[in-house]
């Protein structure tokens, strides 16, 4: 495509909701971490290779007994509250601004579980209850 000359309307992605297509045989719960597979569905947070976290997800999803991408999903990158992991994998204070790695759809750990792990987000904070993740994709990829 030639460079512009003249002025263009460029379309705008706008608000924070973000939407995507689904991975077959996939249920995501509201509130749950998403996930994005290699080959581009969501799918949600879970002890597996090749997936990159995207959000929140906002509302339940049923596509269990769908194709990849008979349904779409609404999400939300941000900072949420997870669980954090046990023992040696537990998250502390000192990992603030490191990766996380997804355990399930709500559940996050410090490593990569011995390379068997995606990276969910990026710590934000840990308190008592659990640990707080920015869900941003292109800087989870770029970590």
């Amino acid at each position: 495509m030639p460079a512009l000359t003249q002025d263009r309307n460029t379309a705008r992605l706008q608000g924070d909701k973000r939407t995507g297509l689904v991975a077959a045989a996939t249920t995501l719960f509201a509130g749950a971490i998403v996930m994005r597979n290699a080959a581009g569905y969501l799918v949600e947070g879970q002890t597996a290779t090749g997936l990159v976290g995207v959000g929140r997800s906002e509302a339940r999803v049923d596509n269990s007994a769908g194709a990849n991408g008979d349904l779409r999903a609404e999400y939300l990158p941000g900072v949420f509250h997870f669980a954090n992991s046990a023992a040696a994998d537990a998250i502390a204070i000192g990992d603030i601004g490191a990766v996380c790695f997804a355990v399930d759809d709500q559940t996050v750990a410090k490593t990569n579980g011995s390379s068997t792990r995606s990276p969910a987000g990026i710590v934000e904070d840990v308190d008592a209850t659990g640990v707080w993740v920015r869900f941003d994709e292109a800087l989870t990829n770029a970590s």
